[in-house]
């Protein structure tokens, strides 16, 4: 339906090799916008996954075609293949150079194709490594984000879900990104893994293999307090004993809030410090040293204006009191990445219905054990509220009239003969608690209740897509940030904007140009950032996928120099 191209797609049908993009003429494009992020797609590698992935045998459609209209359908906000009906296949088919983009059928054919050779994870481990290396960096954040399942197929353990204050089933994933919070790459947890069992087992060594540098090296090597990286994250993995093992098996330094902190320095012994973040803050700080048997840890104070004290605690001893409050107190861009990607890019959506089983060794908590355990929590709570009552009545009885004593005495016998027969249950729970192991194997639970798992590989395609989208929005961001005193508030709309705005598409075969001309904005500020933005795409030299065509970018905007005489 709506094809125009018929000879191409009769040939593509009986084998033959086609070109399928082939630009034509169009103006006001729906969404032409989004061409300007092809140059930033293309340098966060979307297209790298032809070393990693077999390309398409035959057909009309090949695997970038796919890619490229999965990753432009997510950065103009269409969540899934299936709301791509609601969008005009010919309109949209111009961005890509084609008379129309394919079906969703189709799309879903052409996607399972890639995800049927299961290298997802490859192609991440290949991204995150570009990615790392080009930034220099070695301060990772980890984070885990519960992605929360409403199913029947699969029977998930139930997780805490902080920011819905509920325990829900679900699976759980952990994110690496940087201090801006750029994501890196993440591992899915099969059961109720917690933070430092994927830190310590999974996380930690794939960085290590991540961040193989020579040259850093010799550094290693010259001082045996620098860290080959640090891992920065919040209060779930928090364990003194466990920080120095990381240190002493990995060389791995970590970055954390210390917990129940109870004593409180001398305001005397604060010092300000200017923390950069977003903005210049001064931070009142200061640092000591706690001795274990195991070694050291530095222990950072942060003093807030009420008097409260922030602890932050570090084994890196290699940089300073106001990086270490830098790195920690930025770990709300993380939180902001996960509340972003939740909203724009639907990253909860799962893509891949099916479940995979799950090794029978695998170690759980015992389901019936957790009943009985809480059973015992509601037992207990309900002889306390009668033993506090029966407290309150003796107060009473104590400062009121003997003739209301009788009446005070019959309460508390009916409250002390409660409290007997709630002890009477109590014992009992914890005697048929003795007999269940607090910890049993996959294999040893029901069938219908055994642990199981989601089918991931085609999620985690999606994700990686959603990766580079995320980041593409982001370089945009940066390069119009310079244009705007308040860019946290403001630069994200703005890169949203310049998505939905219509543009001219015009192709020169003689000259191999392809010209996307964006139209207006709303503020003459938003167009004199674009202008800016357009000469540093058009040094660039961007050839658009499977072309020869090198992209000009332009706005339908000029602006005019006004003569001073008039």
């Amino acid at each position: 339906m709506g094809a125009t191209r018929i000879d191409l797609r009769t040939e593509a049908a009986f084998g033959m090799e086609v070109e399928a993009i082939h630009f034509e003429p169009c103006e006001c494009v729906e969404y032409g916008g989004v061409l300007f992020l092809l140059p930033f797609l293309l340098a966060n590698n979307l297209l790298s996954y032809q070393s990693i992935y077999a390309e398409r045998g035959y057909g009309y459609y090949n695997f970038d075609i796919a890619m490229l209209t999965v990753a432009y359908m997510y950065l103009c906000r269409i969540k899934n293949i299936e709301q791509l009906k609601h969008t005009s296949p010919g309109e949209f088919g111009k961005l890509l150079g084609l008379d129309r983009i394919p079906v969703d059928r189709t799309l879903r054919i052409l996607m399972k194709e890639i995800t049927d050779q299961k290298k997802a994870a490859i192609w991440n481990a290949y991204l995150a490594q570009e990615w790392i290396s080009e930034e220099e960096t070695n301060i990772f954040y980890v984070d885990g984000h519960v992605e929360v399942y409403s199913g029947y197929l699969a029977n998930l353990p139930k997780k805490f879900v902080s920011r819905q204050k509920l325990c829900l089933p679900g699976m759980t994933e952990f994110w690496v990104n940087n201090m801006d919070g750029l994501p890196y790459f993440y591992v899915t947890g099969q059961v109720n893994e917690k933070l430092q069992e994927v830190l310590e087992k999974e996380i930690i060594p794939q960085l290590i293999k991540l961040t193989a540098n020579t040259t850093y090296q010799a550094a290693l090597d010259a001082d045996p307090l620098l860290p080959l990286f640090t891992t920065v994250f919040d209060r779930e993995a928090y364990s003194l004993i466990y920080f120095l093992r990381l240190w002493e098996k990995f060389r791995a330094a970590v970055i954390t809030y210390n917990k129940n902190v109870k004593d409180k320095w001398d305001e005397k012994e604060f010092a300000p410090f200017t923390i950069e973040t977003d903005i210049k803050t001064t931070m009142q700080l200061c640092e000591k040293t706690i001795e274990t048997p195991n070694g050291k840890i530095r222990e950072i104070r942060r003093l807030t204006e009420d008097g409260h004290q922030t602890s932050v605690l570090t084994t890196n001893f290699k940089i300073s009191t106001q990086l270490v409050a830098q790195y920690m107190f930025a770990r709300w861009t993380q939180e902001n990445f996960f509340h972003y990607m939740r909203q724009e890019f639907d990253i909860d959506k799962m893509f891949q219905y099916g479940v995979n089983e799950l090794s029978k060794d695998i170690m759980v908590v015992n389901r019936e054990y957790s009943k009985l355990t809480n059973q015992l929590k509601h037992i207990r709570e309900k002889i306390s509220r009668r033993k506090a009552h029966c407290f309150e009545l003796k107060v009473e009885n104590a400062n009121s009239d003997l003739d209301t004593t009788g009446k005070f005495l019959r309460k508390q016998m009916i409250l002390n003969k409660e409290i007997e027969e709630l002890k009477k249950q109590e014992n009992l729970i914890i005697t048929l608690r003795k007999q269940q192991p607090y910890k049993i194997s996959i294999g040893q639970m029901p069938d219908d209740t055994r642990y199981n798992t989601l089918k991931t590989e085609s999620k985690h395609l999606q994700n990686i897509i959603k990766i580079i989208c995320y980041r593409a929005e982001t370089a945009l961001a940066n390069l119009l940030a310079v244009h705007y005193k308040k860019a946290i508030n403001e630069i994200r709309s703005l890169v949203k904007s310049i998505i939905y705005a219509r543009a001219n598409i015009i192709p020169d075969y003689k000259q191999n140009t392809l010209t996307v001309t964006l139209y207006s904005l709303a503020t003459p500020r938003d167009n004199e950032a674009i202008n800016a933005v357009c000469e540093i795409l058009n040094d660039t030299d961007t050839i658009y996928p499977g072309t020869y065509l090198k992209m000009i970018f332009k706005s339908a905007t000029v602006k005019l120099a006004l003569n001073q005489e008039f």
